[in-house]
């Protein structure tokens, strides 16, 4: 199965890297849906729910652990995997991230768009 159909949902607060991502995931084949802060995220992820999360944890209106928290208390967002894009490398925002259910965790600045890409296509097997 290809990436066509695949649906991700980027929720970040930051408008350059927001863009980015899509137009680096579009390019890849997949469709993309963009949120600029938690709330609008958490809706979006509940009301049209994508294949796959990629998910902030600074961000305004709800944090991002606050989203991952509420995505897998949810039976209905539960299963969605989410990979948390974060520019924190600190071990305790990864274990937290972790315990909360997200399937990885990478530090924007260590990350290129190829990189993000490639790893979402692998996390989806496609």
């Amino acid at each position: 199965m290809g990436v066509s159909g695949k649906r991700i949902l980027v929720v970040d607060d930051d408008q350059f890297l927001r863009r980015a991502c899509e137009v680096g995931l579009r390019r890849q084949g997949f469709t993309v849906v963009t949120a600029a802060d938690g709330a609008e995220g958490l809706r979006l992820a509940r009301t049209e729910p994508p294949d796959l999360i990629l998910l902030d944890i600074l961000m305004p209106k709800m944090s991002g652990i606050e989203v991952l928290r509420a995505l897998k208390a949810d039976e209905g967002t539960r299963s969605i995997p989410v990979l948390v894009l974060s520019n924190s490398s600190q071990a305790s925002s990864i274990q937290q991230a972790t315990a909360l259910g997200a399937i990885g965790y990478l530090v924007k600045a260590n990350l290129s768009l190829d990189q993000l890409g490639d790893r979402v296509a692998k996390l989806l097997e496609v």
